[in-house]
């Protein structure tokens, strides 16, 4: 039974990937590394850390399986259907900062654009490149093996009753935020990103490390708003992290 490594949201942090890349073990043929989605926007090298994305199935021995997040379904809805502009202009998602790593300008985390850029900005498939778009869409929304389940978000349900990915509607994998489902999940293991650990019950805006609470673990810790990148070790539970 090989290993499963999955590492949390990323935001255009790519030199965090990088650090947490480095600190893994060698992934052998027969383990697996599964990213949790959310691969875009408040950072400084959303561009950068695509390419490196582009290029990890190739560069890995084992199997290597790219989820979609929420950023990236945004993204990708408003390439194909259409923009979604409360999502684009909301200043906290980071959109502008992908928007200036993608066109080669200065990235300046939380900087307001210039009245050009801003007209740019809305027109999402004149600077995201046609082969990213097409990447996009390739994106599964979760993904299963013997140790967990892995999704961006959570399951569609509530109380104490969830509903297997394969069973559930997509939107809540990438979007849901219910604390019934941090509180009363039971069942396989399942491993998680999107929701800051700090907002995990009980919410502490001091933490900062990896969220668990039996077959739950959360692993956004905060990268893209001064926090850090996280990863797990299926079945061992073993942590690394960019710091």
């Amino acid at each position: 039974m090989g290993r499963t490594f999955v590492i949390g949201d990323i935001h255009g942090e790519r030199a965090l990937l990088e650090r947490v890349l480095d600190k893994l073990p060698f992934i052998a043929p027969d383990d697996t590394l599964v990213l949790l989605g959310d691969y875009l926007d408040r950072g400084p090298d959303s561009r950068g850390v695509v390419q490196r994305l582009l290029r990890l199935p190739e560069e890995t021995v084992g199997k290597v399986v790219l989820l979609r997040g929420n950023h990236e379904d945004a993204f990708l809805r408003s390439l194909t259907e259409e923009l979604d502009v409360g999502f684009v202009m909301a200043r906290g998602n980071g959109v502008a900062e992908t928007f200036r790593s993608f066109t080669d300008r200065p990235v300046i985390p939380g900087a307001e654009l210039e009245l050009d850029e801003a007209k740019q900005l809305f027109d999402l498939k004149s600077w995201v490149p046609p082969a990213v778009q097409r990447w996009l869409a390739t994106l599964p929304l979760w993904y299963e093996d013997e140790h967990a389940i892995y999704v961006h978000a959570g399951l569609e349900g509530e109380g104490a009753v969830w509903k297997h990915p394969r069973d559930g509607a997509e939107r809540p994998l990438m979007w849901m935020r219910e604390p019934d489902f941090y509180e009363q999940y039971e069942g396989k293991t399942i491993v998680f990103g999107h929701t800051p650990v700090s907002e995990l019950p009980p919410k502490d805006e001091a933490r900062t490390e990896v969220w668990r609470r039996g077959p739950l673990w959360g692993l956004d810790t905060g990268a893209g708003r001064g926090g850090h990148v996280s990863a797990v070790e299926l079945p061992a539970g073993t942590i690394y992290d960019s710091r």
